[in-house]
């Protein structure tokens, strides 16, 4: 969601009301949660420095437990500190920290509920989101394609913020651990804050080649088949070190 820095009026406003949004009954973080927080930061500051955002726009989480850490509604990344934890539980409701979480939460909340995700990354990537607003699927330019599950789909546009926008994302992520959000940007989830953030960087990156290829005049790119992407994932399967 476009949460620009310094225009959080609605984003906050969407959030404000709730049962202990503003840090009251706050519990104290528990084990895990100031190491989880520490690379959530990071990573919100990675899709910064390489591109996939401007200022404030997406939004970072984790889970820790029953705990979502989850980056707040309209603070710079790079002011955020150990001290700025903000985190919910799977209900939304306020467990740490007095910051206003994302206007995303729902969209967040809504994958940890149906999936096994363990992070979720939200992005405003460039060639993703131009992508969006041409397919309804991400042509399958390379079998990386299958790293994310199968073809990309792209979710119906709604409001961001909105439980509409959190239905359609769930519904082009069944089966797949990333989609593309129509004139919105991208999300992928994985069993960390690197895997999901990997899923994130991949997805943008095919998109760009897809972008790049489509450009040239009088050609059209090669495009693989369901059973070539099968074949790749079967590989993919069993893909990077062991033990």
């Amino acid at each position: 969601m476009a949460e620009q820095g310094g225009t959080g009026q609605e984003a906050e406003g969407a959030v404000r009301g709730a049962p202990g949004t503003r840090g009251e009954g706050c519990m104290r973080p528990g084990e895990g949660v100031a190491e989880a927080w520490a690379e959530l930061v990071a990573t919100a500051r990675r899709t910064v420095a390489d591109g996939l955002v401007v200022g404030t726009s997406g939004n970072v989480s984790v889970r820790v437990g029953d705990t979502v850490l989850v980056t707040p509604s309209g603070v710079p990344y790079d002011r955020l500190t150990p001290a700025d934890v903000t985190g919910v539980d799977l209900e939304g409701r306020q467990v740490l920290g007095t910051l206003v979480p994302t206007s995303e939460l729902p969209l967040h909340l809504a994958v940890y509920r149906t999936t096994d995700a363990r992070a979720v990354v939200h992005t405003h990537a460039v060639h993703a989101t131009a992508v969006s607003t041409l397919v309804d699927e991400v042509p399958a330019i390379h079998y990386m394609t299958a790293a994310l599950g199968g073809p990309v789909r792209v979710a119906a546009y709604a409001t961001y913020g909105t439980p509409e926008l959190a239905g359609n994302t769930l519904r082009a992520l069944d089966g797949r651990t990333g989609c593309l959000m129509r004139n919105h940007g991208t999300l992928t989830h994985g069993a960390g804050l690197g895997q999901a953030y990997d899923r994130t960087a991949q997805l943008e990156w095919m998109c760009r080649v897809w972008l790049t290829a489509s450009s040239v005049p009088g050609l059209a790119p090669a495009l693989l088949s369901r059973e070539q992407l099968a074949e790749a994932g079967e590989r993919l399967r069993g893909y990077g070190q062991r033990g």
